[in-house]
């Protein structure tokens, strides 16, 4: 969820009438009208042959970011309808909408409520799923979800950005993801750079300093499977939230280079440990925009549209699904305060792997988008994407 919206002064100020129809929605809300189930389309129309008779071994995956309900706030959403804000409506409507997805994983981001409501309820569904919570205070968290009879879990690991602050701490690690103020931070006193003048910077929470700059609870799980299928084949599947405010474009940029630098370590080791050439899968929320320096350097490490990021090697080369098929959709996130792409499903190329279908998206204009998101249509203010993999046999 970008977190850009609280200027409510974008948003429009319910009048009388709106609150009438409020009301009204209110005691509507059993007969509110089901939420939206996309559905999977071939990449190339015309491959009739192709999907009738697949090549190799297919798996699904969807990527969503459901909206935590202790983010779900009459005052961050007054365009949508109240009944669609309350947790038992909404719960019942994402789980509803999982369901229907049928995907064979499931990366979802701000999951809260995860022991008491998702574990339990996916596993009816047929998904068992790793999980980690956000850092600090936060009650949401990513969690992977899959089909205990497709895939079988091998090795997982998590990844805690907050770790980037130690990093620079120990003067080692990921320098280069150290925000480009931290010379300006330090010239600020004559004085020791590590010491009272830090310990100072981060009593007082000092957002200029990059050690206090860097500490902002995001997380992300990464996890390698075995399908069960004849091909035994191993994939690693990625899930992530990046940080929000689009005015610390450095800390995005520093998470996804600490993202990327974790995903190569994992990836040797898997390779190593189990004697393999997996498939790799990252997906998530990103909280950056097709062009923004964070996408860039996932697909690319460098852009000339973004000089600050250095030319350098990427650890893992990647590409997006939707960009290499159909081209990134316009938006994956729909309020009155923000409409935007931020979510993706990002691959590492090979010749054993690639993408035959997609996961269809409402288009501009469509009434289920009327007056921003979640409403009844869509329980989240993000919208699920997906790709469906072909593994070559």
């Amino acid at each position: 969820m970008l977190r850009a919206f609280p200027v409510v002064s974008r948003l429009p100020i319910p009048s009388p009438a709106s609150t009438q129809t409020t009301s009204v929605l209110s005691r509507m809300s059993s007969t509110a009208p089901s939420p939206k189930f996309p559905k999977f389309v071939p990449v190339e129309e015309s491959t009739i042959h192709s999907i009738s008779k697949p090549d190799g071994i297919r798996f699904s995956l969807v990527s969503y970011n459901i909206l935590a309900q202790v983010y779900v706030k009459s005052s961050l959403f007054p365009h949508s309808p109240s009944p669609c804000l309350r947790w038992k409506a909404r719960s019942q409507a994402i789980l509803s909408v999982l369901k229907n997805l049928g995907a064979d994983f499931l990366c979802l981001q701000e999951v809260d409520e995860y022991n008491s409501f998702y574990k339990g309820n996916m596993e009816s569904n047929g998904y068992y799923s790793s999980y980690i919570q956000r850092s600090g205070q936060k009650r949401d968290g990513c969690g992977i979800f899959y089909k205990h009879d497709m895939a079988e879990l091998l090795l997982e690991e998590k990844i805690e950005y907050n770790d980037l602050v130690d990093s620079i701490l120990d003067g080692n690690g990921h320098g280069d993801d150290k925000p480009n103020n931290k010379e300006a931070v330090e010239n600020k006193d004559d004085g020791p750079k590590i010491g009272s003048t830090l310990q100072s910077a981060l009593d007082q929470g000092d957002p200029d300093d990059p050690r206090v700059r860097l500490k902002r609870d995001c997380v992300g799980i990464m996890a390698v499977f075995k399908l069960k299928n004849p091909s035994n084949h191993v994939v690693i599947v990625a899930n992530t939230h990046l940080y929000w405010d689009p005015d610390w474009a450095d800390v995005k940029l520093a998470q996804a280079k600490y993202l990327l630098s974790r995903l190569a370590q994992f990836k040797t080791l898997v390779s190593q440990r189990f004697d393999c050439s997996p498939s790799l899968i990252l997906s998530g929320d990103f909280n950056s925009t097709p062009g923004d320096k964070v996408y860039q350097y996932l697909i690319s490490g460098n852009s000339s549209s973004a000089p600050s990021i250095d030319s350098v090697d990427l650890p893992i080369p990647l590409c997006s699904a939707y960009a290499t098929t159909r081209g990134e959709p316009p938006f994956t996130n729909y309020t009155p305060g923000f409409t935007g792409t931020l979510d993706y499903i990002f691959f590492s190329p090979s010749d054993c792997i690639r993408p035959v279908s997609f996961l269809e998206l409402p288009e501009p204009g469509s009434s289920d988008l009327d007056g921003g998101l979640p409403n009844f249509s869509h329980p989240s203010d993000h919208l699920p994407i997906g790709v469906e993999f072909e593994i070559s046999r």
